[in-house]
């Protein structure tokens, strides 16, 4: 029961394509969470099922280009990870599975696409990263920022991280929520107006929380719960939940003409668990969508942040176009 790592894309992308024919039961996993998540995980599924696992992890850009291009010979069985409007895209392309998991009964009705093509297994909200130190050194005096208009004040400039929307799901539901909050022309307004305060646009939906709370800038946009981690972890961060903010889930979804069928239907009834989703929390401080499932002290309550009523298949829909006009505008 060999579980194999894959470090490097490369390395990983000739793993998938040359298995042996002895191998063929191995479930195979393209992950968007991170590698010590995916790890703990499919560690625990091979202990209850003795299904092996292998994943990729790689950003959400990265992945969601994969199963697109290998639609009709899928190379992996499970896609692990993603907002929603990523994989309301990749059933318009054709390329998911419906499954309807009895462990999704008892869901909420934004965690569960009505096609089935897609299940959501922990909660994903916004927020801004404050680097306390940083700021009382950069910006003595003054107040830290509570709405996303104030990271546009122009003292800012070179303080802020957002992450590339183009590589990340964790950026595009950021612009989705100033397009679906402000409207389409205040919203490119706000977004080419904060543009000028990014010092980085990293690809990875993790490096705002991670450089934030290192020192290396004073504020960044971020998953609280990404956030609340290296806060408990010791870091010297500060998290706020802005006034309108957006809400989604990061979902699981089965790959069209999957190989493994039977094995990845019992990963995604393992990732609906309340022992599967009590782990994931326990480690990153997400919380749960399974009403059984308890999140760890320290993380965030969805009960605590002020969300829009937002349009995950506007989000979707408009994703290529959302996308060609950031490159033109901003990046």
């Amino acid at each position: 029961m060999k579980k194999t790592l894959f470090a490097a894309l490369a390395a990983a992308s000739l793993a998938f394509t040359g298995c042996q024919k002895a191998e063929q039961t191995e479930l195979k996993i393209y992950s968007i969470i991170h590698d010590e998540e995916t790890e703990a995980l499919t560690k625990l599924f091979t202990e209850k099922t003795g299904i092996p696992v292998s994943f990729l992890r790689s950003t959400t850009g990265e992945l969601v280009n994969r199963v697109i291009s290998e639609k009709a010979d899928p190379q992996a069985d499970i896609l692990l990870g993603g907002a929603s409007s990523y994989h309301i895209k990749l059933q318009n392309e054709g390329a998911l599975e419906s499954y309807a998991s009895p462990m999704a009964k008892n869901l909420p009705s934004y965690a569960v696409a009505s096609d089935n093509s897609w299940t959501g297994f922990c909660v994903l909200t916004l927020g801004i990263g404050v680097n306390s130190k940083r700021f009382a050194e950069k910006f003595p005096g003054k107040e830290i920022p509570k709405t996303w208009e104030d990271l546009t004040d122009s003292a800012y400039r070179g303080e802020v991280v957002l992450t590339n929307p183009v590589a990340s799901s964790t950026a595009y539901l950021f612009v989705q929520n100033q397009l679906q909050r402000l409207g389409e022309e205040k919203g490119w307004e706000y977004l080419v107006s904060l543009s000028k305060n990014v010092g980085q646009f990293p690809d990875s939906g993790s490096a705002p929380a991670k450089l934030v709370g290192t020192g290396e800038y004073a504020l960044g946009v971020s998953y609280i719960h990404a956030l609340a981690k290296y806060r408990a972890q010791g870091f010297d961060v500060l998290t706020v939940a802005p006034p309108k903010s957006v809400g989604d889930v990061d979902a699981i979804a089965i790959l069209k003409n999957t190989k493994n069928l039977k094995a990845a239907q019992k990963f995604v009834d393992f990732m609906l668990s309340k022992e599967a989703q009590e782990l994931m929390s326990s480690i990153d401080f997400t919380i749960p969508v399974n009403p059984e499932a308890k999140a760890t002290e320290g993380s965030v309550s969805i009960s605590e942040v002020d969300l829009i009523d937002y349009n995950t298949k506007k989000a979707a829909a408009e994703k290529d176009t959302v996308l060609s006009k950031w490159g033109q505008l901003i990046k």
